[in-house]
C-alpha cells in the first residue's frame, strides 16, 4: 500500500487578475503568494487491487482525478487500484482541496504503478489542476512559501518565482466561519470576469521587496505586516463581487477584530471563507484559539515541508 500526506494550502493573493479574466499573449497572468501548512490536510492510500475501488470523503473526486491520471499512463501500467481518502478538509473552504486531492491521488497511484518520481507539475497537467495558481503546485513538493510567477496562455502550470522555507516555530491559525461553498465554479468564473483587473506591478513588487525578504530573514513582524497588506490589496479587484476586499462581512469582521487584539498577520485564504492569524511561535498561536475560536472552527498548523510517501 502506498500512502500520500499532502499539505493545505493558505493564499494570501494573486498578484495578475486580467481584465475579463482571459490572459493576454505575452503576459504572465494570475502568480502570487501562498504558504503550505499541515493541518488540515490530506492523505491518500492506494493498493492494488482487482478493479477500482474509490471510499472516503470526496471519493467521486478521487475516482475523477485517478481516471485522468491512469488514462495518461502507458497501456500495461494501467492497473486497478483500491483508493482510499483517508482525510481531507471540506472543499471550497480557501485551502485548495481541489488541487491538493488531485495531487495526493495521482501521486498515491503513480509510486503504486510504478513511476514514484513524477514531478508535482506533471502531476498537475495530467490531471487539469493549477488553471490559475501554481502555489499548490509547486507547494505540494516543496512546502513553505511559495511565490509562482503567473502563467501565460496554453502553459499547463505557472511557473516557480521563489521558494522559502520558513522558521520551524512559526505558526498559522485558520479561522473557518460556517459559510456556504459558494465562491467556485459559474460564480468564481463571474467574479474574474467582471474584475477591473489590479495592480500587478504592485503587488509583486511587494511581495519581492517586503513579503521574501521578510521570510528569507526569519523577520517575523516585518513578514506579518508585509502579508497582510499583500492580501487586502489582492483582494481589491474582486472588491465589487464580494462586496469589498472579503468574501463576506463575517470575514472582514474576523479580520478587523484579529487585528485589533494585536495580531499582525491576518488576512483571507483564496476565496475563504478561512481567515489566516499568523503567530510566532506555538504559545501565540494556542492563545488565539479560546479568544476567537467561539466565532469560527479553529486549526493551529506548522509551516508545510510538502508531502510524504510512505508504504504500509
Amino acid at each position: 500500500m502506498t500512502r500520500v500526506a499532502a499539505p493545505s494550502r493558505v493564499h494570501f493573493g494573486l498578484f495578475h487578475v486580467p481584465p475579463g479574466g482571459e490572459a493576454a499573449p505575452g503576459v504572465r497572468a494570475f502568480g502570487g503568494v501562498g504558504l503550505m501548512v499541515d493541518a488540515p490536510g490530506v492523505a491518500v492510500t492506494a493498493q492494488p487491487a482487482d478493479a477500482w475501488r474509490f471510499e472516503g470523503p470526496l471519493a467521486s473526486r478521487a475516482q475523477a482525478f485517478a481516471m485522468r491520471f491512469a488514462a495518461s499512463l502507458p497501456g500495461d501500467a494501467r492497473r486497478p487500484f483500491r483508493v482510499l481518502v483517508e482525510r481531507c478538509p471540506a472543499e471550497h473552504t480557501g485551502l485548495g482541496v481541489g488541487t491538493q486531492l488531485g495531487l495526493a491521488v495521482a501521486k498515491a497511484v503513480a509510486v503504486a504503478a510504478g513511476f514514484p518520481a513524477l514531478p508535482a507539475e506533471d502531476l498537475a497537467a495530467r490531471v487539469g489542476r493549477g488553471e490559475r495558481s501554481g502555489v499548490g503546485v509547486h507547494g505540494f513538493d516543496r512546502g513553505g512559501l511559495v511565490a509562482d510567477a503567473g502563467k501565460e496562455p496554453g502553459e499547463a502550470v505557472s511557473a516557480l518565482l521563489a521558494h522559502v522555507a520558513l522558521p520551524p516555530a512559526w505558526r498559522v491559525v485558520l479561522f473557518t466561519p460556517p459559510a456556504p461553498a459558494s465562491w467556485h465554479g459559474p460564480r468564481e468564473r463571474a467574479a474574474f470576469a467582471a474584475s477591473p483587473g489590479g495592480d500587478p506591478d504592485g503587488l509583486r513588487r511587494l511581495a519581492e521587496t517586503a513579503v521574501l525578504p521578510a521570510a528569507r530573514a526569519g523577520d517575523f513582524g516585518a513578514f506579518a505586516d508585509a502579508v497582510h497588506a499583500f492580501n487586502l490589496r489582492a483582494g481589491e479587484p474582486f472588491a465589487a463581487a464580494q462586496g469589498g476586499p472579503y468574501a463576506s462581512p463575517e470575514v472582514a469582521d474576523l479580520v478587523a477584530d484579529l487585528r485589533k487584539a494585536g495580531v499582525r498577520g491576518v488576512g483571507q485564504s483564496s476565496w475563504g471563507p478561512t481567515v489566516f492569524a499568523l503567530a510566532p511561535d506555538p504559545d501565540a498561536a494556542t492563545g488565539l484559539v479560546p479568544r476567537f475560536g467561539r466565532r469560527a472552527p479553529a486549526t493551529v498548523a506548522r509551516v508545510s515541508g510538502g508531502h510524504a510517501v510512505s508504504a504500509g
